[in-house]
């Protein structure tokens, strides 16, 4: 079990204040822990995640590009085909 003085060591390394409720609920959680060390596990293969994930790839699909006349279509300021913004110094 962790001593009130490890976890004032501990909350003072961490910049928190830990008060005396919370230390009493922090051993039930420890002692919570204590009791899954005691479940026999033999066999038993790790759970890295509750759901299995799958990566879903799809394949590239090249699509035809714009021209310059229909990019430049929307732009609210254009000059000799390209955009025209504003200068910056």
């Amino acid at each position: 079990m962790i001593t009130k003085e490890d976890v004032d060591h501990i909350s003072w390394l961490a910049s928190i204040k830990i008060e005396d409720e919370e230390m009493e609920q922090f051993n039930s959680i420890l002692e919570y822990f204590n009791q899954l060390d005691e479940v026999d596990t033999e066999g038993i293969e790790p759970t890295y995640r509750v759901v299995e994930l799958y990566n879903v790839f799809r394949e590239d699909e090249t699509l035809g590009s714009l021209s310059q006349e229909m990019a430049l279509r929307t732009a609210p300021r254009r000059e000799n085909g390209f955009f025209k913004s504003p200068r910056i110094v």
